[in-house]
Formats: structure tokens, C-alpha cells, sequence
């Protein structure tokens, strides 16, 4: 069974039990957090496509960590013009462990 998510503007497909690294949600390191920006839900047997949610629908996780990512660097260079510029940036997340996906009917 799994289940296509959207959260921060990106879709995600997850299984029960897997960990999965968002965009930062709201919550504290061990809260329940429930998304329900279901698009698509497969148990198995069936397919359910939402238009572009499917109502009733929801994914339940549990917050493992609120942390940054790896650091990327951005450096920008022009060449002969004495100009560069280097900068970091470290995106937060939210990592999520998916404790149950709901479907009504």
C-alpha cells in the first residue's frame, strides 16, 4: 500500500513505515503530524487518483528530527571583472516517519 503526498510544494511517494525527509512542517520532535494532500492511494488491489485531492484522505506520521540538510555552496564568478561572490545555504527539513495512511471507503 502506498500513497502520493504533496507537502512544500513537492510530491512524495510513501509507504507505512518509511522515513521520508520534507520541507520543514510545524512540530516538535516526536508530534503526530497529518497530511491531507492526498493525490493518489494504491492498496494493493486499486488505484485511487483525487482531483487533485482525494477528500477523506489523509497520512499520519510521527517527527523523528528537525534538522538542516548538507550545506550547498554557491559561488559565483565573472571572469576578468574582479567579481565573485561565494555563499552557503543549509535548507531545513522535517523527517517523517509514516505511521498510517487513511482512505475513507
Amino acid at each position: 500500500m502506498y500513497a502520493i503526498i504533496e507537502s512544500g510544494g513537492k510530491q512524495y511517494t510513501v509507504h507505512e513505515g518509511q522515513t521520508v525527509r520534507l520541507e520543514k512542517l510545524a512540530g516538535e520532535t516526536g508530534d503526530q503530524v497529518t497530511i491531507g494532500a492526498v493525490l493518489a492511494f494504491n492498496n494493493g488491489e486499486q488505484t485511487v487518483v483525487g482531483a487533485p485531492y482525494i477528500s477523506g484522505a489523509s497520512v499520519t506520521g510521527k517527527v523523528l528530527a528537525q534538522a538542516k540538510a548538507r550545506k550547498v555552496t554557491i559561488f559565483k564568478y565573472r571572469r576578468r571583472k574582479d567579481s565573485k561572490k561565494k555563499r552557503g545555504h543549509r535548507q531545513p527539513y522535517t523527517a517523517l516517519m509514516i505511521e498510517k495512511i487513511q482512505v475513507e471507503g
